[in-house]
């Protein structure tokens, strides 16, 4: 187990050092001398599974900064190391997501106690997910740049964990402009695809927790590199050690794939449950989606695991739905009708569109995709924000 400790006392960590590497070759430790506001740092570059922070030394600031590690990596357990401390603060360590609190100087049988509770939770959380029905890899490739594939890819995956109680992973995999993360959230990813990728080797649940956007309780965004020169680091097989992975972990794995054909979008498309080929109805998208479709073909893809989205859909204009089926062989599985105004207003401020349209025609829209998806599911109490509006309203 991938473990990071932090105290200002050399001693302390020197202690830690020799008992848990002692009792555990299992154990990767790594130390660092610092307080708890060095804790968020030491997170998100070691990407540990267990955190041990020395809180002995008071600090003002040290709850809000406890707070930032069990809100940006709900994937990293926590324990504190105390001496003194009052019970109000244990508390409220505890009711932000700390998982137990030992006391200073350390007791061996009593780190080892919390150190094997840890361990067996992972250990069980990973044969929960051995045993249990994989996700569904749901894969949005654009038949030409500018489709609106991102809007519906990251708004779906939205609604599929705010409504209909699914946990869900965006995976951003549009290398070169990828932006999906803007979508839905505000907060600057502190990992991305690249890191995943030059750190392959320790992939498993916690690392890839620990690098996701966490939108809301059940839904993560796995951000695309920030520049194009780390894009060249993501291999095909990255992609496949990740996505095998993520299925484990998410009822529903939805990836950008972009408008690229190559070797990394291929390795996704092999995965995917459904291609969704997104395009509008005027005459270059069409060119362009039929030679998409002819490309799909050749690879070996079944047309029924290919549904045509027309994005921005208006009736009455010069080409019909007929048309377009028609021109491409293959029926339309949506549309998804034109709604200028509120889905500027959604992109602009970086905020899921159902969240300020909620009868916009194009959520309705998004919300039949997500029902098809989830066959009789129906949204329940147990949804994440059917929650909060409970609890607003009593």
């Amino acid at each position: 187990m991938r473990i990071a400790a932090v105290s200002p006392s050399r001693q302390i960590l020197d202690e830690l050092r020799s008992h848990l590497t002692a009792k555990s070759a299992r154990h990767e430790l790594s130390t660092v001398v610092g307080t708890v506001l060095d804790a968020l740092a030491v997170a998100e570059q070691k990407l540990p599974e267990l955190l041990l922070i020395d809180v002995s030394t008071d600090n003002l600031d040290e709850m809000s900064a406890l707070e930032r590690i069990t809100s940006r990596h709900p994937g990293i357990e926590i324990i504190l190391l105390s001496s003194g401390r009052s019970p109000e603060f244990l508390i409220e360590a505890i009711h932000i997501g700390v998982k137990d609190v030992l006391d200073l100087p350390l007791v061996p049988a009593a780190l080892d106690k919390a150190v094997s509770r840890i361990e067996g939770k992972s250990k069980s959380k990973s044969t929960t997910s051995a045993g249990k029905q994989p996700g569904k890899v749901l894969a949005f490739i654009s038949c030409k740049g500018g489709s609106g594939a991102t809007f519906l890819t990251s708004n779906l995956a939205y609604i599929l964990a705010a409504e209909k109680a699914t946990k869900v992973a965006l995976l951003d995999l549009n290398l070169q402009f990828g932006d999906a993360s803007l979508f839905v959230s505000d907060q600057v990813p502190v990992n991305t695809l690249a890191n995943i990728a030059s750190n392959i080797n320790r992939l498993d649940a916690g690392f890839l927790a620990s690098s996701m956007i966490h939108v809301l309780p059940n839904f993560s965004v796995l951000a695309a590199p920030e520049d194009a020169e780390r894009s060249i680091e993501v291999k095909p097989e990255h992609i496949d050690a990740l996505l095998n992975l993520a299925r484990t972990q998410y009822d529903f794995v939805i990836v950008d794939v972009g408008s690229a054909l190559n070797a990394n979008s291929v390795k996704v498309l092999d995965h995917a449950d459904i291609i969704f080929t997104v395009l509008q109805m005027t005459l270059p998208f069409i060119r362009d989606s039929k030679r998409l479709l002819k490309s799909l073909q050749s690879l070996g893809y079944a047309n029924e695991r290919i549904h045509l989205l027309v994005n921005r859909y208006e009736k009455g204009g010069n080409i019909s739905l007929q048309d377009v089926e028609s021109s491409l062989d293959m029926k339309v599985f949506k549309t998804i009708p034109n709604s200028y105004e509120a889905v500027s207003a959604s992109i602009n401020q970086g905020v899921p569109i159902m969240q300020i349209a909620k009868n916009d025609p194009v959520t309705r829209a998004l919300h039949d995709v997500a029902e098809s998806l989830t066959g009789d599911m129906k949204a329940t109490k147990s949804g994440w924000i059917s929650n909060l509006f409970h609890h607003a309203s009593t």
